[in-house]
């Protein structure tokens, strides 16, 4: 079944991946119409941002594998206001199809960013949180992993070049049912990303750069920045190395101890008491 999924995420994206390709030689398949790839692609180029987004669907699914969503329509409505608000003050506002937040029924304390927008907040997460603004925080830093493009740069540039040159002679063979050898390289490409954000983590250099980005977004979007440190040093009390987001993320007190020393607090603004309201009346 997963294999299926690839391969009709692969028929959305194919012609995308064909029109994208430079240097290659185009010929027109018998009765179809389709133009396709002929030619190895002369020099691999960087993953548009539709590809990044099919990318990411299939990673989501993946996620959603493993995690099941939480069923609370209300819940789910309020963290994409929250998301929303945050994303659109980002360096990175308009991906492609936009951004997209949901929760995960487990309590886990984690949060995954993939390739595009599609952002996950665990319950166990949401719970750590006591305010509004701790909520944003984490939102934010999500969507500076988007932001900098650090899910799809996880994908093996060698992979990728393979996945360019592959797309032409196998696209040629769509009528004639799956692609096998793509499929298997598409299928390896979001091995990359799912293990880059679920079982392995970012490197601490992109985790400090998300963390530096969440902080000037809570500031544009009228939050606290200071509710990131306030939240990491919850967060410190309880990393005890035991899974979740503590397995894969630098130490936190070590992101502690960057984001202080960037000087990231702010005054509490005249919506505080209001927000608080809103986040209080959820049920986490």
């Amino acid at each position: 079944m997963r294999r299926q999924h690839i391969w009709l995420l692969l028929v959305l994206l194919a012609p995308q991946l064909v029109a994208g390709c430079a240097g290659v030689d185009y010929v027109s398949v018998a009765h179809s119409g389709l133009k396709v790839a002929t030619k190895a692609v002369a020099a691999s180029r960087p993953i548009s941002d539709s590809e990044e987004y099919y990318v990411g669907r299939a990673v989501a699914a993946r996620v959603l594998s493993t995690y099941p969503l939480y069923q609370d329509q209300q819940l789910t409505l309020y963290v994409n206001e929250v998301g929303q608000a945050v994303a659109r003050k980002s360096s990175r506002p308009n991906p492609f199809k936009g951004y997209h937040f949901a929760v995960l029924d487990t309590t886990e304390v984690n949060a995954f960013a993939c390739p595009g927008g599609i952002i996950f907040i665990t319950r166990g997460l949401l719970k750590t949180c006591t305010t509004e603004d701790e909520l944003a925080a984490v939102l934010a830093h999500e969507v500076g992993h988007v932001t900098n493009k650090d899910g799809i740069n996880s994908i093996s540039k060698a992979r990728w070049t393979e996945v360019l040159t592959t797309i032409g002679t196998e696209a040629a063979k769509q009528f004639a049912g799956p692609a096998g050898g793509l499929v298997t390289l598409f299928e390896g490409s979001i091995d990359d990303v799912f293990k880059t954000i679920v079982v392995n983590g970012y490197s601490r250099t992109a985790e400090a750069a998300a963390d530096q980005e969440a902080a000037v977004i809570l500031g544009r979007a009228g939050y606290d920045p200071g509710a990131l440190a306030a939240l990491l040093t919850k967060m410190a009390e309880q990393d005890k190395g035991s899974g979740g987001i503590f397995k894969t993320h630098p130490p936190t007190s070590e992101r502690l101890a960057k984001v202080k020393a960037a000087g990231t607090e702010g005054a509490p603004s005249k919506e505080m008491a209001a927000r608080s309201k809103r986040f209080q009346s959820q049920k986490l």
